[in-house]
C-alpha cells in the first residue's frame, strides 16, 4: 500500500518553495547553513527561514511568486543559533540527532510512482493517488472523472466527484508528505527545506540509496556532532546527498517526487 501526492498538491507547493529558498543559499555559498518552513494556503504563504546565508528578499519572493502564484507573502528571516552554528565551525558534522531508516522500494510503489507520473504529464494540477494491490484510487482536480476512467478504467476515481483543489481550497505545509516522498524509508526526520549538514537530509539520503543498493533494510543512529555515521565519515555521507539532489536538478526538484 502507497499513497503519493503529485508536485501541485498544497504539501507539495510548500516543500518546492523550501527546497527553492534552499537552492537559493546553495548558489550563494558551497555549505550553508539554513533551514526553511513553510505554510501557505487562501492567498497567503508564510515563510521562516533560519541561515547562516544572505539571502536577496527579491529572489526568494520571486520564488514564491514562481511557485504559488499571486499570494500574500510573509517572510521572517533569522540568523542560525549560535551554539548549532559553532558545532559546524571547523568541519561538517552532523546537524541532529535521529534515528533513520532505509528501505528498498517495491514493484508496487514504483509502480504508483509511475502512473502519477504519467496523470502529472496530462493533468498538472494538484491530485493523490493510493494503490493498495490492485485496488487503485485516483484523487485528480480539474479533470473529468470520465475522462480519467478512460485511462484507468478499473481505478476508482475522484470518489466525490470532480474537484479544483489546490492552495485555495486546502493548506499546505513543509514535510507533511513524507510518506510520498519516502514510503517505508520515512521516520521522524523531515526531508525538506534544510542544508546538506542536517541529518534528516543527507542521512535519509544515503539510507534509502544503500538500502535500494543491498535490497536489504537499513537502520541508522545519530548524535549531533557526529563525525562518523554508519562506519563512514559524516563529510562523506554529505557528499553522497550533494550529489544526489545535484543530478535531480536541486533542492527544489528533491520537492517535487521525493526520493523517488
Amino acid at each position: 500500500m502507497i499513497e503519493k501526492v503529485n508536485p501541485s498538491h498544497p504539501d507539495k507547493l510548500a516543500d518546492r518553495i523550501a527546497g527553492a529558498i534552499v537552492d537559493l543559499a546553495y548558489q550563494e555559498e558551497t555549505n550553508p547553513k539554513i533551514a526553511v518552513e513553510v505554510l501557505i494556503g487562501h492567498g497567503v504563504c508564510h515563510v521562516i527561514i533560519e541561515t547562516s546565508t544572505a539571502l536577496s528578499f527579491e529572489e526568494v519572493r520571486n520564488a514564491i511568486k514562481r511557485i504559488a502564484g499571486d499570494v500574500k507573502q510573509d517572510i521572517v528571516v533569522v540568523p542560525q543559533d549560535e551554539e548549532l552554528a559553532e558545532n559546524q565551525a571547523d568541519e561538517i558534522r552532523c546537524g541532529d540527532n535521529g534515528i533513520f531508516k532505509g528501505a528498498p522500494l517495491t514493484d508496487e510503489q514504483l509502480k504508483l510512482s509511475k502512473i502519477v507520473r504519467d496523470l502529472y504529464d496530462k493533468y498538472p494540477t494538484d491530485g493523490k493517488y493510493i494503490l493498495d494491490g490492485d485496488r487503485l484510487i485516483i484523487c485528480q482536480s480539474h479533470a473529468k472523472t470520465a475522462d480519467l476512467l478512460e485511462l484507468y478504467p478499473i481505478a476508482q476515481v475522484n470518489p466525490l466527484g470532480d474537484w479544483t483543489g489546490g492552495p485555495d481550497v486546502d493548506t499546505g505545509a513543509t514535510n507533511r508528505k513524507l510518506g510520498s516522498d519516502m514510503a517505508d524509508s520515512v521516520t521522524g526526520g523531515g526531508l525538506h527545506g534544510k542544508d546538506l549538514s542536517k541529518a534528516d537530509v543527507s542521512i535519509n539520503i544515503h539510507a534509502f540509496l544503500k538500502a535500494q543498493q543491498t535490497g536489504q533494510p537499513v537502520e541508522l543512529v545519530c548524535a549531533i556532532g557526529d563525525d562518523q555515521v554508519d562506519g563512514l565519515p559524516y563529510l562523506e555521507i554529505v557528499e553522497e546527498a550533494r550529489d544526489f539532489v545535484n543530478q535531480l536538478g536541486g533542492f527544489e526538484k528533491l520537492a517535487e517526487w521525493g526520493l523517488f
